[in-house]
């Protein structure tokens, strides 16, 4: 059995944990419950850190976002942090003030290589939305619910979250999430097709997550990029055919002359699991 632990150390965080909870599986868990989980603009920069060390770490090949306690999943950006930059008697550096270019929490603008699932544990509001947003898979707790309710506070979603609400949903029901600010039930959102399942219980939310994750972990690390890059290129351009060509021609050569491709092939032949090594696209 492989290491359930990276080969290379993760960067410092001080918002969020990491664990391990399974071989190639990842799981960072948002670790600010008694702030509804909200992120200050230093543990977007740190999330941002952990998932570019994640797609380069050899032993790691899905993610789990998360967080911690029953209530929230992430209430947005920290508001009293926001209150007090604002307000302090020298106009702090702008530095101190801007997410990183992957978005809020590292994750609603990312692009990456590898797959993140959210495990969403409770309200999703604002950036926390837009995080799930752009999540490759979502699992979430019977008693999740998804918000975007900057437009009531006279501010927008800027994190990327309404264009891809209307990507994933069309325009009219986009429209109303986002100019409404009226929050929308996990039944709801299933729907919708805005997440993957509901858990059967909040307190198996993340073992469920994880169980989806083993099975991605479980195919080529090269397969699971290529393929994952497909899907998000044809969503991203709008374009079938264009996407298609676009990734053949950034990863066909590399994929196929892998070896991973080789050994997924001769496993096949030889009736035995594949022994996958490391992705090296």
């Amino acid at each position: 059995m492989a290491s359930v632990k990276p080969v290379t150390e993760a960067p410092p965080t001080s918002s969020v944990s990491l664990s391990y909870p399974a071989p190639y599986v990842l799981v960072v868990t948002i670790n600010r419950e008694k702030a509804m989980n909200a992120i200050p603009f230093a543990g977007h920069w740190e999330m941002h850190q952990i998932f570019e060390w994640f797609d380069k770490e050899p032993n790691l090949r899905v993610a789990i976002i998360t967080a911690a306690g029953k209530k929230a999943f992430c209430a947005g950006q920290d508001l009293i942090e926001l209150g007090k930059l604002r307000s302090a008697s020298e106009k702090p550096p702008a530095a101190l003030m801007t997410h990183p270019p992957s978005g809020f929490g590292g994750i609603s603008r990312r692009t990456g290589k590898k797959p993140i699932i959210a495990a969403v544990n409770g309200f999703a509001f604002g950036g926390g939305f837009e995080i799930v947003l752009n999540c490759d898979l979502v699992v979430a707790s019977p008693t999740a619910s998804f918000s975007l309710p900057e437009a009531l506070r006279g501010i927008w979603a800027g994190a990327g979250g309404p264009a891809r609400l209307v990507r994933n949903v069309g325009l009219p029901i986009a429209s109303e999430i986002a100019l409404t600010g009226v929050p929308i039930s996990t039944k709801r959102a299933l729907e919708l097709n805005l997440i993957n399942r509901i858990s059967s219980s909040q307190d198996t939310l993340v073992e469920e997550a994880v169980k989806l994750a083993n099975g991605i972990a479980a195919i080529s690390p090269d397969a699971a990029i290529v393929t994952r890059a497909s899907l998000r290129e044809a969503w991203e351009t709008s374009s079938v055919e264009r996407a298609t060509q676009i990734v053949a021609d950034r990863y066909k050569d590399g994929l196929l002359d892998g070896d991973n491709a080789k050994e997924g092939l001769v496993a096949f032949a030889e009736k035995r699991k594949p022994n996958w090594k490391p992705s090296k696209l």
